[in-house]
């Protein structure tokens, strides 16, 4: 796996070891210190390690919601044109488990080991006017349908958000537009099963879906 992209970037997957080598202290690392250390990677990195929770196969229960709104806030920055990301200073204390953290970066690591000689620059649509607001909108709605009450459903629209985040990160339009399109298909999932819940109940969502509450 390259450290550095081909434009001598700083890949995702070296930007996110180095900030578990940079922990704050024994017992986690700070969304403080992720956000003073992501560098010119700014929304893409913060999309990612907020998302990865929900997204990626890391038992992390409870971080849906606080989480999901933070996303829904720097969505709306993405939207309105900030160059770079601002975080609400309670959001700056919130503290991600040192344990939890390597978890999440093992997780991420293991997608790259599969995805990262996939993704380069190209297309750099998403960081211009019109794309970020465009992406913005897209995190939006992925970010409320995170934060909706619905158990075991977190999982499409978290990985959409992930998938945004790489592609910023990266400066990979491609990528960006596979997250677009997996966007569509979230949506779609979660129209689908709000019709069971008011077509068959919850009891009978969970049949048609195989799954337990």
């Amino acid at each position: 796996m390259a450290a550095l992209m081909s434009d001598d970037r700083e890949s995702l997957s070296h930007c996110l070891n180095r900030l578990l080598s940079s922990q704050d202290d024994a017992n986690g690392i700070t969304l403080n210190n992720v956000f003073s250390q992501v560098g010119d990677k700014g929304f893409g990195v913060l999309l990612v390690v907020l998302a990865i929770p929900s997204a990626l196969p890391v038992p992390a229960a409870g971080y849906s919601t606080p989480f999901g709104i933070l996303i829904a806030s720097l969505s709306l920055q993405m939207i309105f044109g900030r160059s770079t990301p601002w975080l609400p200073s309670w959001a700056k204390k919130m503290k991600l488990k040192r344990q939890l953290f390597g978890k999440m970066v093992r997780a991420a690591n293991l997608f790259f080991s599969r995805f990262e000689h996939l993704i380069k620059p190209r297309l750099r649509w998403i960081g211009s006017r019109l794309g970020l607001p465009l992406l913005g909108i897209l995190v939006l709605v992925m970010a409320c349908l995170m934060i909706l009450p619905i158990p075991l459903t977190n999982t499409a629209p978290a990985m959409v958000i992930f998938v945004v985040g790489v592609g910023l990160s990266e400066d990979d339009g491609i990528f960006a537009g596979i997250a677009c399109i997996l966007g569509v298909l979230a949506v779609l999932l979660y129209a689908y099963i709000i019709y069971l819940l008011i077509t068959v109940g919850v009891e009978g969502m969970q049949k048609v879906l195989g799954f337990t509450c």
